[in-house]
């Protein structure tokens, strides 16, 4: 080797012996961070919301650096998968009118709250997700999970929002036109807690494009990574990502690369000075 390298024994004994650089103890030390906020975010984080979340945790460092380790040590986010929605809304129900209208910014929690369905495959079957998003910090604030796609599972995850929030004078609900959420009771659901209701155009899935990021982020991040046996096994999954990581901890760019909880809290606060 010495001689393929054109060096002496003892030049190469003595780098041998030589004590690791602070530069490169420095590298070790951040590589194990940006490994643990990586395993945190299920293997998703990419260089910036890893960089943005190491500041976050106090620990200072250059995004240029923080990706130049991931390369050197092959951490990536997980791949990417693109998100397919049916939408049931053959029925005679009356529709409500869209009120959004593409409008998606909100000035306040719960002024804007939008709801759809998603469906998980297990060994078992299907499972249903219908899951309610606050359209001002992107926080799940109702979901409700069934093996059939019911509107007894709409009921439920918007009686579950309710609970959780004052909801107040005002509030606006969005969804498509599934029968789901047209039926009497759950438009009756909503009356009674004073909230208005709206429905998207008819096909167009971009008038509730809330949902549907929260449902392809959903499934990158943990459905398709996993292969579930039961409807029960997938449920405490997804349960865990909705309260513990994606309301909790994970940072949205929209957001300013905070968490949903944390972006409220803030807006609070500042309210309250």
């Amino acid at each position: 080797m010495c001689q393929i390298l054109e060096v002496s024994r003892s030049a190469f004994y003595d780098w041998l012996k030589s004590p690791e650089s602070k530069h490169k103890k420095d590298d070790r030390k951040l590589v194990l961070e940006i490994k643990r906020v990586h395993n945190e975010s299920f293997e998703t984080y990419g260089i910036r919301r890893v960089h943005a979340q190491l500041n976050e945790d106090g620990i200072q460092c250059g995004r240029n650096r923080v990706a130049r380790l991931m390369r050197e040590n092959n951490i990536y986010s997980c791949l990417k998968r693109k998100y397919k929605a049916t939408t049931n809304s053959n029925h005679s129900y009356p529709v409500a009118p869209n009120l959004v209208d593409q409008d998606f910014t909100a000035t306040r929690p719960n002024e804007f709250w939008f709801g759809d369905i998603t469906y998980i495959p297990t060994d078992e079957g299907w499972l249903y997700l219908a899951a309610v998003e606050d359209a001002f910090n992107k926080k799940v604030v109702g979901w409700s999970m069934d093996k059939t796609m019911t509107r007894a599972l709409t009921i439920a995850a918007i009686e579950q929002a309710i609970g959780r929030h004052r909801t107040g004078d005002g509030l606006i609900f969005h969804s498509d036109r599934g029968v789901q959420y047209a039926a009497y009771d759950y438009q009756d659901t909503l009356r009674e807690n004073k909230i208005i209701q709206s429905m998207s155009r008819k096909g167009n899935c971009y008038d509730n494009a809330c949902m549907e990021s929260f449902f392809s982020t959903l499934k990158k991040d943990l459905i398709y990574r996993r292969r579930f046996k039961t409807r029960r096994e997938a449920k405490l999954a997804i349960v865990n990502y909705i309260e513990t990581f994606y309301n909790c901890k994970r940072l949205h760019s929209s957001l300013g690369y905070k968490s949903p909880q944390k972006y409220e809290k803030l807006f609070y606060q500042q309210t309250a000075a």
